[in-house]
This record gives structure tokens, C-alpha cells and sequence, in this order.
């Protein structure tokens, strides 16, 4: 019963040693951060055992089964080998940027669940007024530790790799920040918490506001993260492992907390932008309108994290369905398409805005206030869901025209096109044994 009553009792207990400022401000925070960077850690660390769980059942595999039941441990048994593990550092490497690059990487992810609302009251750990900026500001530092990790190490393969994954970050953090921009014109705010009560509020959530918003940052999100089939930096085809060739050991498995930690943050992000954060329907109603505060916190905080792990589990599933696209159609996807795309949800985000507030000035009550953002009535909301759910169709169009002549993603007529080569044939290295002269007879 101790979820379903106030519990001030840990409070009331640093409140006999520290001052209220202290408590508030200092010791609270902390026990936030150790929970958010324990409950990552861990999900880090099982995150590998379910990937590897979920493409064993695709491909119609067991997967990990010896290290305890059902594998359960397997986790922790490579932990401790790369523990363990000798740790090299190539001899003509810059040691101090080689040794520090995959710590900016892991700090980098952490930092920015600082302003991430897993739920309200104590479940979130600090709200700020420009928490999406933050957010955009902070991750994208995370690129550095690749481009310094690839240059450190003195290897070619490692170098390939970091400035292919500088240059296809930086070409979809631009779409990503402009798919944002759809979502904040209902929201009217940059402040996360502030977009998730916007959505609250308006008992509705953005992604029906803004499907083709959600769908590019999604995108952008897991080409921005490196994973599969945007994971050109890791090509092991064509460069070993990219631009962690030369890591071993610890410092190697950090590039891979830094990677999974940043799929946590994307997908916190866009369930926070765009499926209500830790908002659900009924929910209010049955807890906290009956006086269940901490019941309240505790089952929003489950809503969002079953959010977010559905969101991981769409990672997982395209990593071991689709086949990795090749450099170019990648660039031009993200160029071609999904910048086009992010600027034609803009204006027809912005239309669909004004056309709401001319309709209301005009008598059709379409809006109820803008006081915790652009809360709409029933009639306002079709008008923003079918100008939403429009916007697919004519991005599709205005997208088909202008790339209607590229042919870089038309695979079945690259198939057609094919045509084997007939290379001109030599002389032979060694003679056809008929072609050698008999030898004389002794």
C-alpha cells in the first residue's frame, strides 16, 4: 500500500540532517541521476541479450541459452570478459584522444536524460524551458567522440568510418530538427514536460497532429544512431569495424554503451514529442483524482517506458530485416527525401495553424485556449488530424516530382540493367599441355 498513499518518508528524513534548498535542489537530483544512469546501465547490458533473443526468433534460432536459464546471464558474462580483456592502444595512436573519446561518447547519451520526463512529479529530474534544444545541443557532441576515436587511432579503416559517420549525422540532425518543429507549434513550448501536459491538455497525442513528422524523425533517429540499415560507419565489408577498429576490450564495449543508450534517448524523445510521453488515458481518472499520487507516478512512468520499448523494439526488428543501404542512397535519402519532406510538413503545419485560428475568429469554435498550448475542440481536432494525415499524400507527390527523374532508389531497373562484361582474355600464364613440344626421346 505504499504506492497508493503519500510517501514523504525519506523526505521527512533527509529533512532532519539537510536544509529544504539542499534536499530540493541537491540530494534529490542525485537520486534521480543514480536511478536514470543505474536503470540505463542495465538496460545496456540486457539490451544486447534481447537483440540477440529477437533476431535468434526471426531467424528461427535459440539464441543465447548457456549462461543460466535461458541465458539470462549472458550479460553479465561478457561484461566480465571485457573486463578482463587486454586492452591494446595502436603505437603511432594519439594516446589522450584515443583513451578519451568513447567516455564523450557515453556522457554525451547520459547527459541528456537529465531533462527527459519519465513521468511527472519526482519521475522527472529537471524541466527546462529549452529542453528540446538541449536535447538537439547535447546530442549532437556525441558525433565528436566518433570523428576523435576515428582520427586517434592512426588507421585508415577507423578514419573512413568516423567521417562517414560525421557526414551522415550531420545530414539527418538537420531533418531531425526540422520534423520537431511541427510537433512545437502545437505544443508552443520547448520545454519537454510542458509537451507532454500540451498533449495532456488536449487528451490527444501529436503523432495523429503530425504522422509524417513522427515517421522522419524516427528515421533520422536511427540513422543518426548508426544502427541498421543506416550503420555505414560499421561496415564490416568494407572497413573491419569502422571507427572503433582499433578499440579492444573495456573502451571498446563503451562505444556500444554509448550507442544503445543513444537509442534510449531517441526513443524517449519521440514518445515524449509524439505518443504523450508518460500520458495515457484513464489514468489520471483512477489514481490521482482518487488521491493516489505515487500510484499515479509509478503507472505513468510504466506507460512511458512500454512507449519506449516499443519503439526499441522496431530498432531491433529493421536491423535483422532490411539489408544496409549503400553510401550513396543514403546521403540521398536523407537530402532528397527526408529534408524535402521536414519543409513541406513546416508549411502545411503552418497552414493548418493559421486556418484553425482564422475558423475560430470567424465563429467555428475550433479552439479552446493557447494558454498550455493549442488546445483544440472536437472540431478543431479533425481539422488538424485531416490536414495531418493530407500532408502523407501530398509529400508523397511533390517528393515523386522531384525525384521523379533519380534512379538511385529504383533497384528493379538497376536489376534490369545489368549486364555482365566481357572482359578481353589474355595469354595464358602456362601453356595448354597440347601446345608444349614433345620432348626428344633419349
Amino acid at each position: 500500500m505504499a504506492l497508493l498513499a503519500p510517501l514523504n518518508l525519506i523526505d521527512s528524513l533527509l529533512l532532519k540532517f539537510f536544509s529544504e534548498q539542499t534536499v530540493n535542489y541537491v540530494i534529490w537530483p542525485f537520486i534521480q541521476i543514480g536511478a536514470v544512469v543505474t536503470i540505463t546501465a542495465l538496460w545496456v547490458a540486457y539490451a544486447t541479450y534481447l537483440e540477440r533473443k529477437i533476431s535468434a526468433f526471426i531467424q528461427a534460432r535459440l539464441g543465447p541459452m548457456r549462461v543460466g536459464p535461458w541465458g539470462l546471464l549472458q550479460p553479465i558474462a561478457d561484461g566480465l570478459k571485457l573486463l578482463v580483456k587486454e586492452d591494446f592502444i595502436p603505437e603511432n595512436a594519439d594516446r589522450w584522444v584515443f583513451f578519451v573519446a568513447p567516455y564523450i561518447a557515453v556522457v554525451a547519451a547520459f547527459i541528456v536524460m537529465a531533462v527527459v520526463p519519465f513521468g511527472p512529479d519526482w519521475a522527472v529530474i529537471t524541466d527546462v524551458n529549452i529542453g528540446v534544444l538541449f536535447v538537439l545541443a547535447v546530442s549532437s557532441v556525441g558525433v565528436l567522440a566518433l570523428i576523435l576515436a576515428g582520427w586517434s587511432s592512426n588507421s585508415k579503416y577507423a578514419l573512413l568510418g568516423a567521417l562517414r559517420s560525421s557526414a551522415q549525422m550531420v545530414s539527418y540532425e538537420v531533418s531531425m530538427g526540422l520534423a520537431i518543429i511541427g510537433a512545437l507549434m502545437f505544443a508552443r513550448t520547448l520545454s519537454l514536460s510542458g509537451i507532454v501536459a500540451s498533449q495532456q491538455s488536449d487528451s490527444i497525442w501529436f503523432f495523429v497532429y503530425q504522422p509524417i513528422g513522427f515517421i522522419i524523425f524516427l528515421i533520422s533517429g536511427i540513422a543518426e544512431n548508426n544502427r541498421a540499415p543506416f550503420d555505414l560507419a560499421e561496415a564490416e565489408s568494407e572497413l573491419v569495424a569502422g571507427f572503433h577498429t582499433e578499440y579492444s576490450g573495456f573502451r571498446w564495449s563503451l562505444f556500444f554503451m554509448a550507442e544503445y543508450a543513444a537509442m534510449v534517448v531517441v526513443t524517449a524523445v519521440a514518445t515524449t514529442l509524439y505518443l504523450g510521453g508518460w500520458y495515457f488515458p484513464f489514468v489520471y481518472r483512477f489514481t490521482e483524482a482518487k488521491g493516489f499520487h505515487n500510484a499515479y507516478v509509478v503507472v505513468s512512468l510504466i506507460v512511458f517506458l512500454a512507449k519506449a520499448g516499443l519503439l526499441l523494439y522496431l530498432y531491433f526488428w529493421l536491423r535483422w530485416t532490411l539489408p544496409r543501404f549503400r553510401y550513396d542512397q543514403l546521403m540521398d535519402l536523407g537530402w532528397k527525401w527526408l529534408l524535402p519532406a521536414s519543409l513541406i510538413n513546416i508549411v502545411v503545419t503552418a497552414i493548418a495553424v493559421v486556418v484553425l485560428q482564422g475558423l475560430n475568429e470567424s465563429g467555428i469554435h475550433t479552439i479552446d485556449s493557447i494558454a498550455g498550448g493549442l488546445n483544440l475542440t472536437p472540431s478543431g481536432k479533425v481539422i488538424a488530424i485531416l490536414f495531418g494525415f493530407g500532408n502523407l499524400l501530398l509529400s508523397a507527390v511533390i517528393l515523386s516530382l522531384i525525384n521523379w527523374r533519380s534512379r538511385d532508389f529504383n533497384l528493379k531497373k538497376q536489376r534490369r540493367q545489368i549486364r555482365l562484361v566481357d572482359l578481353p582474355k589474355g595469354r595464358a600464364a602456362v601453356k595448354p599441355v597440347s601446345e608444349e613440344p614433345e620432348l626428344s626421346k633419349v
